[in-house]
């Protein structure tokens, strides 16, 4: 659950500290307050886009800072250990940091974060349903969505999508294949003429640079063995050779060094000069001794380069890269080698169609039990939201096999007894549409795992008693979740449990928004201001106490 939540500097919140209870809670204040502006940064706390103009006016960032208790969450700290975040205790901390210039940090438990890791972890810990949500109801892949999720399909049915594409994939490549049989086995022949010639060359992917290094070595053997001679004779063997003039010179040092130990530092440098050219002389030497001019070797290494040549000339390709095709086109000759193949591909299609009816008949009648339950529990909640005699059914379509499934989900309602049920679009106003989705939220949370959810003025075309059963209904739904509503209604916030107002002003010629838990007092005072408007008179407040109280009981 939502523990803290802590705000810097974002929108017209230079500061705030908010801590939250586990149950019903509710937010509340004047229009332009800013109450959906803790509902803003909570959400990129948890991985949303960031706009430009959300830092305060004059600060150069925003820092946003969520905490959660997720010691039930297992799922979320397998990820944690999976994404190799260190998790200390049953707390977990969510900061997003967002500058003026649009760039955004994130961390996760003190350590940098992607935004796509801080939105993964927010779907472990937080649903959000805006005041424009109920809309998408409309639509019939939300439909789908909301009947997998109740029916425990998710998975299911993002396998299914996969097995379709591999099924259909498969059978498009049988189709091309059957359609241009002649042209594939034109290519398999040239293929295979092409293939023979590259394995009697059997190129290496690592023979081209030193094939070349022993051509040059060998089609310059002889320059090679008089110049290392030649060098042997000024080093050693020469009237006048190097060693013999560094000798003397040593040879003079040393007496010198006799009569003045300065030169001690000249004499050990010289000895160390002497070594290293003796070891020199002793290297060409041995390199004398081991040449060889190889002619025949050189004569193989040439025909070797001219066949690598012109095979790279004639396929278009570098020496070194000869190797590589010829991997390539034996894997192409494999492929059309199968496609030649009478029935496999076919039989690998039937196989694949197999696999995807198989879930599909799995989907379709998990699908089938859900929409029954699902349709029974929102007409109730229905009967309970104004809506009585109507009826919710979730009505499964039979359709040729799709990546959705071998059936379309359509949301059909009748708003009066003996009215045939028609799709939602069709039949429901704006506030039965509210009154609707509020009734499957209420349903399908009791199935789900996220332990927090937040309402963004879900309640809008609601009033009278209606508002009252919705409140009752949120607080049913906080019994078993951290439920925090934002609402302009004052049934819905007479249940509330834990209370927070949001007020604006003025300060220093700076608005300012802030968010403070109400007392009792306060909390009457609050009631009265949303029953009764700018003038609170004390039947207002009286009326108020009475609906606090009602709502406790």
């Amino acid at each position: 659950m939502l523990q803290t939540l802590s705000i810097r500097d974002f929108v017209i919140v230079d500061k705030l500290d908010l801590e939250f209870d586990r149950g019903f809670t509710v937010l509340t204040g004047e229009t332009g307050a800013g109450k959906s502006i803790l509902i803003d940064a909570l959400s990129l706390a948890l991985g949303a886009r960031g706009e430009g103009g959300i830092t305060r006016a004059g600060c150069d960032r925003a820092e946003i800072v969520a905490s959660f208790d997720v010691s039930a969450l297992a799922d979320l700290q397998a990820w944690l250990q999976e994404s190799e975040i260190p998790q200390d205790g049953t707390e977990l901390l969510l900061k997003r940091v967002i500058y003026a210039d649009g760039r955004s940090r994130a961390f996760i438990n003190g350590l940098p974060a992607t935004i796509q890791q801080l939105r993964e972890v927010g779907e472990f810990l937080v649903d959000i349903y805006s005041q424009h949500a109920h809309h998408s109801l409309l639509k019939q892949s939300y439909q789908r969505q909301i009947l997998d999720d109740y029916a425990g399909l998710s998975d299911e049915a993002r396998q299914l999508a996969l097995h379709f594409q591999v099924w259909q994939a498969l059978r498009q490549r049988r189709i091309e294949v059957e359609r241009n049989a002649s042209v594939y086995a034109a290519e398999l022949a040239e293929l295979r003429d092409q293939v023979r010639e590259l394995v009697q060359l059997a190129p290496s992917a690592d023979e081209w640079e030193p094939l070349q290094m022993e051509h040059s070595r060998l089609s310059h053997g002889a320059s090679l063995l008089s110049g290392s001679e030649e060098c042997r004779d000024l080093l050693s063997e020469g009237e006048f050779s190097a060693i013999r003039q560094l000798l003397s010179v040593q040879h003079k040092l040393q007496g010198l060094s006799e009569y003045d130990a300065g030169l001690q530092e000249a004499l050990e440098t010289l000895d160390s000069a002497v070594i290293q050219i003796q070891e020199t002389d002793r290297f060409l030497n041995r390199y004398i001794q081991r040449a060889d001019l190889e002619p025949e070797r050189l004569a193989e290494v040439e025909s070797r380069i001219q066949a690598i040549h012109a095979a790279a000339r004639k396929n278009r390709v570098r020496p070194e890269d000869l190797a590589a095709l010829l991997v390539e086109w034996q894997s192409r000759m494999v492929e059309l080698e199968s496609f030649s193949n009478d029935g496999e591909l076919a039989k690998q299609e039937a196989l694949a169609m197999a696999a995807y009816q198989s879930l599909a008949e799995t989907v379709s009648t998990g699908r089938k039990k859900a929409a029954k339950l699902l349709s029974e529990k929102i007409t109730i909640e229905m009967q309970r939201l104004a809506l009585a005699g109507g009826s919710f059914v979730v009505d499964l379509v039979a359709q040729e096999p799709a990546a959705t499934g071998m059936e379309q989900i359509e949301f059909l309602v009748a708003g009066h007894v003996g009215v045939a049920p028609r799709p939602l679009a069709k039949v429901a106003s704006g506030g039965e549409l509210s009154r609707i989705s509020l009734a499957i939220r209420v349903t399908t949370a009791q199935q789900g795992y996220i332990p927090t959810m937040i309402f963004d003025e879900v309640d809008v075309g609601i009033g009278g008693g209606v508002a009252e059963i919705v409140g009752q209904l949120l607080k049913q739904l906080g019994e078993k979740r951290q439920i925090l509503v934002i609402t302009h209604l004052p049934q819905v916030a007479a249940q509330g449990e834990q209370h927070l107002r949001v007020s604006k002003s003025e300060i220093s010629g700076q608005t300012l928004s802030r968010i403070e838990q109400l007392p009792e007092v306060a909390r009457i005072e609050e009631v009265a201001r949303m029953l009764g408007g700018v003038d609170i008179t004390e039947t207002t407040r009286k009326h108020a106490t009475e609906m606090l109280g009602g709502a406790s009981t």
